[in-house]
């Protein structure tokens, strides 16, 4: 099912995590909460291929980590429409619900890769340490900003 954050915490079981994805074209970066729901951590990113190969990955993960619902940035314009790309995500979770029956809520992602991506800089990160790291980065970002959200209903 798709919801929306207020109505997140009713589905979430003790001890459950939230899983945030931050799906590209080429990659797709996962981040995991704590089970307390209060942090962020980036944890893998998959190369992408094709659509059940990624969900069985992430229906491994899934389980694994006691997963209870994702979070998937929202690509959304800077004016706040929805282009192509949101279209594309929306499309992904439909597909990711016939194969399970947690909820998956959306989180706008606008800029953060571009914050992502200042820090690292800011860190002195060399190029091919920064894209070894943005995308995963990056769904912790979406994810964190989930779990602020959530903290505070």
């Amino acid at each position: 099912m798709i919801t929306d954050i207020q109505d997140l915490k009713s589905h979430l079981k003790p001890g459950q995590r939230l899983l945030g994805l931050d799906l590209g074209s080429k990659t797709i970066g996962l981040a995991l909460s704590d089970v307390l729901l209060g942090i962020a951590s980036p944890m893998e990113t998959i190369k992408r291929k094709k659509f059940t190969t990624d969900s069985e990955r992430l229906l491994q993960i899934i389980k694994e980590q006691n997963v209870g619902a994702l979070v998937l940035g929202l690509p959304m314009n800077m004016d706040g429409t929805e282009g192509p790309r949101c279209q594309s995500t929306r499309q992904f979770a439909a597909n990711m619900l016939t194969k399970i029956d947690i909820p998956i809520i959306f989180q706008d992602e606008r800029m953060s890769t571009m914050a992502v991506t200042r820090t690292l800089l800011d860190a002195d990160a060399s190029r091919k340490r920064r894209s070894e790291l943005v995308d995963k980065m990056a769904a912790a970002y979406i994810l964190q900003g989930a779990l602020d959200l959530l903290s505070q209903l």
